[in-house]
């Protein structure tokens, strides 16, 4: 919230059930609790996920390699663009889609799947995993938050498939399909605005590494009128959104924190000096790189560190993290490194 914290607080992207071994001492496989409480036991500012029970999953290589990918301690059952470009048989069938007939994605492997035909079937979906005793609001000054991954971009991209989705966005009758998903995703915005949170995580990636992936013209008829309707949904009732996207999202900075957003995590892609700069206290989070992890040299691991302390001082709202992603393959000493740097140095 841009109140500037001397610890430097953390939001990692983790994966990577090798090096938590390696850190801790404790076989992640045999006890994958005890393993994560180990971790946060050492770096009390990391806050990393733990699973719920402690008891033993399958090796890595005793599992079933599926062919899609390996994620974590697991290998991928499926992989969305795989499935989405054989959904549809031909640009006219895609283009005569009808997301609000369709309503239920369920098994659908858009990411967010489950019935959308509702606000109230989306609100009980989200509800159940609050207290009960929150009524419907959350303990003042918690980081208690809901996530979704299809904010609007996301919508026709995992439908349709990459490659489809680019060959019909410009087609006249694509914008009756975005309708369609507004329209959906006004119901989202409408069930989390009576949540018990104070948080909205807005996933959507609308950049690539490099850049935009469709042009600032597009993006102001199809997605940012949509995000400032949606996110004043929430913010009315109170809610702060955080807006999260893989990439490069420098062409996009401005516009996403006109709609509302409280700030931006992201990929090491993106100039977070120039944001914290341009927005005093703005949330900004990701400008850890794990490519430099990767080649695990430890002056350059040192060099990050004090490059994102830098950046933390300058902004009260900074958050230290690897923006795109600590995956199973990054070294356990290299991120065991960034980690007692952070515990060293991590400090406005």
């Amino acid at each position: 919230m841009g109140l500037g914290p001397k610890r430097i607080a953390h939001w990692e992207h983790w994966s990577d059930p090798d090096a938590a071994t390696y850190i801790s001492g404790i076989d992640y496989y045999k006890h994958p609790r005890a393993c994560m409480q180990k971790i946060n036991e050492m770096y009390p500012f990391l806050n990393l996920g733990v699973p719920e029970k402690d008891n033993p999953i399958p090796r890595i290589e005793e599992q079933k390699d599926k062919g899609h990918g390996r994620w974590g301690a697991t290998y991928r059952d499926d992989w969305q663009q795989e499935v989405a470009s054989h959904r549809f048989k031909s640009q006219d069938e895609m283009l005569a889609f009808s997301p609000l007939a369709q309503g239920d994605f369920t098994n659908w492997n858009i990411v967010v799947d489950g019935d959308f035909s509702s606000e109230e079937i989306i609100y009980q979906r989200y509800r159940k995993y609050y207290p009960k005793k929150w009524g419907n609001k959350a303990p003042e000054k918690t980081g208690a938050m809901v996530g979704f991954y299809n904010t609007m971009f996301m919508w026709p991209l995992l439908v349709f498939g990459y490659e489809n989705f680019l060959s019909i966005c410009l087609e006249p009758g694509f914008s009756r399909i975005m309708d369609e998903f507004a329209e959906i995703n006004r119901r989202v915005f409408r069930a989390f605005a009576r949540l018990p949170i104070n948080f909205v995580v807005c996933h959507d990636d609308i950049v690539l590494s490099n850049g935009p992936v469709c042009s600032p013209a597009w993006m102001h008829k199809y997605i940012f009128p949509r995000y400032e309707e949606f996110w004043s949904i929430v913010k009315k009732t109170g809610k702060e959104v955080l807006f999260m996207v893989d990439g490069c999202i420098d062409a996009f900075v401005d516009d996403v924190m006109a709609c509302g957003a409280r700030g931006i995590i992201s990929e090491p892609f993106t100039n977070y000096k120039a944001i914290a700069r341009q927005y005093k206290d703005c949330f900004i989070a990701g400008e850890g790189d794990n490519r430099v992890l990767m080649r695990n040299n430890p002056v350059e691991i040192h060099a990050m560190v004090e490059s994102m302390v830098e950046t933390g001082k300058m902004s009260g709202g900074y958050m230290m993290c690897i923006g795109n992603h600590i995956p199973f393959n990054v070294p356990g000493e290299a991120i065991k490194r960034y980690f007692d740097l952070s515990a060293e140095l991590g400090y406005r």
